[in-house]
Order: C-alpha cells, then structure tokens, then sequence
C-alpha cells in the first residue's frame, strides 16, 4: 500500500473532536478566488496558510486562518513570514495557537504535502492539515473540506507518516452567522439581473422550507411510533423522555393563529402591505416620462369636453386615481377602495 492511498483510505483514531468555525472556510475561499484572478490562470492553483484556535483536551477549534508565502523553490513555507503573523495574531489574540495549515486541491499530496506538514512540527507537534476542494459539484451535499491528522504507521516494513481522515462539526457564533449570511446574499462581480438574484433568494428559501419540512416529518413520524406504542405496549421503540420534553418544549413556543384577533390583525397587516406594493408601483411608473405623458394627455382631453360643455374640471390629483382605475379613501373609521364611476357622479363630474 502506498502512502497516498493509505492517506486516502484511513481513518483517525486519535479520538480528537474537531470544530470548525465558517470564517475558516470564508478565508480560504477568499485566498484561493484571489491569487487565482491575479495569476488569470484558467487552471486550478494552491494556496496555503496556517489555521488558528484553542485546543482544550480532546477538542480542538479552530477559529480563524491567515495566508502564508509559499516558495516554489525550495517547495517550503516562508518561515520569517510565518514568525511575523504569529506574532502579530498573539497580540489580538493571545489564546490563540497555530494548530496546523490549509491548501486547496482535490486530495492530500505526497510526499510534497507531507514535507510542508513536518516543517510546522517545530510549532505544533501535531499539526492538523485542512484541504478544501475549489472545484464546484452541483451534486455534492457535503462541504468540500476535508480535515487530515497525521499519524506514524509501518508500511512495507518501514515506520511512515502519512495522512489520515478526521471527522468535524461546524460550529458558530451570532455574529459569524450573520456575516456568512451576508455574504451569501452579495450580488456577483458578472452583474447579475434581478431575477437572478431573485432566483436565487428562492432557491434557498424553497430549500430552507424543505430542509424544515423534513425534520418536522422525522419528528411526526417518531410521535406516531410513540403513540402506537403505549397503545399496543409494545417495547420495540425505546422512550426517550427527554426528546419528548424538547418536542413539547418546541410546540409551545408556536403562537396561537386560530384566534378572531389574529384574523383581524393579519387582514390589516395584509392589507397595508398590498397597499404599499400597489404605491411602489405607481411611484416607480411616475419615476419615468410614461405616466407622466399619460397624465399629460388625460389632461388635454379633458380640458377640451370641459370647454365644450362646461362641465366641472377634474383635479389632477384625482385624474391620477381615474388613471389607476380607483379612488383610495382613507380614514381612522375605514379602509376600502370604492369604484371611480359611481365617486365621479356622486362629486358632480361630468363623463364623455
């Protein structure tokens, strides 16, 4: 078996636990999107740089990362370089160490990734090694990220170091969550329509709702287990108390929406929001020469039958509702549209 096949195949078990916040994740696709648009290189390239955080026992948390220089040469870190950020980093953030380093690439490479790997053991004797994988697939619904330990096994009689695979969770603050939601809703440099950015807002509500819908099945589908349970005093589903705790717990956070004042609240609400849309409507249309020249020839056909019959004229104010087709009347006992035609008799208008 060869090294990176072994490095491919084998999993940790060093029992450590790995969290990894998503600014990690952010940094790294930062750099890799950055070099690769200053080099114009149509071809997939490397960046490395070294991953920051706290290592309590068996957990390790990696918080943060920042780039390092990579010298094609002598294929090594710049270790000046390397010493300089570390100190800069431990100023802001003295509980923070260097727990091992990031690239980017489709899989672990030997023995070049090794080499790099034993030149940051002067500082962490067991340094962890991030790789992320630029290359997008649609189909994939894991995170392109891989988390390698290093560990000493006797391939072909001979002691070697080689990669192997550790398991990770995400983990987040409010404030990272924030930021990655921010990001994620940036329009691109191509200068995307607005139905694509609309598009997209619905692609990842439309998978928001599924992703809840589904947990909220898992959730039915274990209480009607539960119920037939008790029901047929069957022992084949384990009671867990405290999940049904959680479920209850979870139930009576939802707010009550069956209620005559919900009704009457959520109409108004409704109802003041198609209102506003409808204005917005109007407001961009007037922005422009359109309803402007429509309002101007409304006008002059109306200054012409009012000097013919000497009809009332009709105040441009509410020429623009006849525009729109309705007289909005607004007051604190009532809200309703009412049909022009019978408001324009009733005012004492004259109609052609």
């Amino acid at each position: 078996m060869t090294s990176s096949s072994a490095s491919s195949g084998s999993n940790s078990s060093s029992g450590v636990t790995f969290k990894v916040h998503p600014l990690v994740m952010v940094n790294i696709s930062d750099h890799y999107t950055r070099v690769k648009s200053q080099l114009h290189s149509e071809s997939a390239v490397r960046v490395y740089g070294c991953v920051i955080g706290i290592q309590k026992g068996r957990t390790v948390e990696i918080f943060n990362s920042f780039e390092l220089l990579y010298d094609p040469s002598t294929h090594s870190l710049d270790r000046s370089f390397l010493h300089k950020k570390q100190d800069l980093y431990k100023k802001v953030f003295p509980n923070f160490y260097i727990l091992g380093w990031y690239s980017t690439g489709t899989h672990a490479h030997q023995p070049h990734d090794m080499h790099i790997h034993k030149a940051l053991m002067d500082i962490n004797e067991s340094p962890v090694y991030l790789l992320l994988n630029p290359s997008i697939n649609h189909a994939q619904k894991h995170l392109p990220l891989t988390i390698f330990e290093s560990e000493l096994h006797v391939i072909d009689g001979i002691p070697q170091l080689i990669f192997v695979r550790s398991t990770y969770t995400i983990e987040t603050v409010e404030a990272e969550r924030i930021s990655v939601d921010h990001v994620a809703h940036l329009k691109p440099s191509d200068g995307g329509s607005a139905a694509t950015q609309l598009a997209a807002h619905l692609t990842g509500i439309h998978s928001a709702i599924k992703m809840l819908n589904s947990r909220i099945r898992v959730l039915h589908d274990y209480l009607v287990a539960m119920q037939k349970r008790y029901e047929l005093s069957s022992s084949d589903i384990p009671c867990e108390n405290a999940l049904l705790r959680q479920v209850s717990s979870l139930l009576r956070r939802l707010p009550t929406i069956e209620s005559e004042k919900f009704q009457d609240d959520f109409l108004m609400e409704y109802n003041d929001t198609l209102l506003v849309a409808y204005l917005a409507m109007l407001t961009n249309c007037s922005s422009g020469s359109t309803m402007n020249e429509i309002v101007d020839k409304f006008n002059v056909a109306y200054e012409r039958h009012t000097r013919r019959g000497g009809g009332r004229k009709v105040p441009t104010w509410i020429q623009f509702n006849f525009i729109t087709g309705f007289v909005y009347r607004h007051s604190t006992e009532q809200r309703k549209f009412i049909d022009y035609n019978s408001w324009y008799h009733d005012n004492g208008f004259e109609q052609n």
